[in-house]
């Protein structure tokens, strides 16, 4: 499986960062790889959801074509925001 990323989702990078909420490209392919839950959104696109902090998830949005995953965006949540 191959994970790429969209012009955007490099761009959070920097944008989370400029917030001081460094997040790494681990941690992305990790929550996609190792979800600790998945949920669908719009357009046939998935979320993966993982712990990322004792406070924070990351919630990944990618779109799943054949073996290869594009990650759209992904952000930081609280967690009990998202959490059952």
């Amino acid at each position: 499986m191959k994970i790429i990323f969209t012009k955007h989702a490099h761009l959070k990078f920097e944008i989370l960062e400029e917030h001081g909420f460094k997040v790494t490209k681990r941690q992305i392919e990790d929550a996609i790889n190792n979800p600790e839950n998945v949920t669908m959104a719009k357009k046939g696109r998935l979320i993966a959801q993982r712990a990322i902090s004792e406070t924070h998830v990351i919630r990944v949005v990618y779109q799943k074509d054949g073996d290869i995953m594009r990650v759209i965006t992904f952000y930081p949540a609280r967690r009990g925001r998202y959490e059952d």
